[in-house]
């Protein structure tokens, strides 16, 4: 009988994580994170077979890690048979040259290469694809080390599929000139879609944001009858989509507000700035929003966190200052492990400290729901 990690005889890649402990993170700060990057390592479609951590005031700018520990990575490595070893922070081209030098004939990833893989097989439209295109291209442009010079159509795996993959023929001028062209493609495809936008002004617009994997989808869904695919992984939908939707104020009878709902990609900590700089056109829902609604999965320990980092890049992109709606999804999971909450004094809790209306519902079993619509509703009726 074959491993489980073989699947349609094809072998499923085997992944090192590696992390470091840095002076003043708090004490589960470096699990959480390695949590989160297994996650990220599944959803790329491998396995994790170990991980390797260290605590250190900075990384070593040379090898990231100390040089005992990074003899203790090769050692794991050759144990567990791994065909890649994945870093949760963004290694420089120098280090990736260096640590290949001592681990050889494994791939060297870091954080930011593996969502770049994510973000290319989940693009769908001629504007992901473009964006996750270009962002590659920018990240490649300083990393031109040996991992690029066997790109072929016939090597697979995680942090293989680049653009270009044509060998070492894909050198700085080339790369260059790719990034040219694509940003020239996506201000043609963001010129169209501003047009669209602009024949949506006098409609009312509401954006979906939140960390990756929240329900983002699954609310949408909810809301506008739609058929979006919504799966229990990071990064599951990468494009905007935009749909009607009307709500019944049951406050007045027959008074109906129609919306335009958007739903956009989901942030996570560390996504790569190149492709922050490339999704800023699918961001403009976002940025052009009447009101957002900023979904929460309430069940994550790690969810105040997740919270801030939304507000943080909502202030980014310079969409801070909207109305803003609180929705605390999944609370059935919440309520399952915390059986002694109190929702209302949590609700008053959650007010009191974010100067913003609040709502908790399950997406996935529908509790709530009607709640939800009519704190909408209230959002626009207070906001305009």
């Amino acid at each position: 009988m074959k491993p489980a990690y073989f699947y349609n005889d094809v072998k499923t890649e085997k992944a090192i994580l590696v992390g470091v402990h840095r002076k003043g993170d708090r004490e589960n700060h470096l699990k959480d994170y390695l949590d989160e990057l297994e996650a990220l390592t599944t959803t790329a479609g491998a396995i994790t077979k170990g991980r390797i951590t260290q605590n250190l005031e900075y990384p070593d700018p040379r090898t990231f890690l100390g040089e005992g520990k990074l003899g203790e990575l090769e050692t794991m490595v050759k144990v567990e048979g791994a065909d890649m070893v994945i870093f949760d922070d963004e290694l420089s081209p120098s280090q990736i040259r260096n640590i290949e030098r001592v681990i050889k004939d494994v791939k060297i990833l870091d954080r930011s290469m593996l969502i770049l893989d994510i973000f290319s097989k989940n693009a769908k439209t001629a504007q992901a694809k473009t964006q996750v295109e270009l962002a590659q291209n920018q990240y490649m442009l300083p990393r031109l080390t040996k991992m690029w010079t066997h790109l072929s159509k016939q090597k697979g795996g995680i942090g293989m599929k680049g653009p270009g993959e044509t060998e070492i023929e894909t050198d700085r001028r080339v790369i260059r000139s790719n990034i040219t062209k694509l940003q020239e493609r996506l201000a043609l495809i963001e010129k169209q879609n501003y047009v669209q936008r602009q024949n949506r002004f006098d409609k009312k617009r509401v954006a979906l944001v939140g960390y990756t994997n929240v329900g983002k989808s699954t609310i949408m869904n909810l809301l506008s009858n739609a058929d979006i695919l919504a799966e229990n992984k990071l990064f599951a939908t990468l494009d905007s989509t935009v749909r009607k939707v009307v709500l019944e104020d049951h406050r007045t009878e027959g008074r109906h507000i129609p919306i335009l709902l958007s739903d956009t990609v989901g942030f996570i900590r560390k996504l790569p700035t190149l492709l922050i700089e490339s999704f800023k056109s699918t961001l403009a829902e976002v940025i052009e929003a009447d009101a957002l609604i900023h979904v929460i999965d309430i069940s994550n320990p790690e969810f105040e966190n997740q919270m801030l980092l939304v507000k943080q890049t909502l202030f980014e992109i310079g969409a801070k200052d909207k109305p803003t709606l609180l929705v605390f999804n999944k609370i059935d999971a919440y309520l399952e492990s915390n059986p002694d909450t109190v929702l209302t004094e949590f609700e008053r809790s959650w007010i009191s400290k974010e100067h913003a209306p609040v709502v908790f519902i399950s997406a996935t079993s529908k509790t709530n729901i009607l709640g939800f619509k009519q704190k909408i509703v209230e959002l626009f009726s207070e906001n305009y």
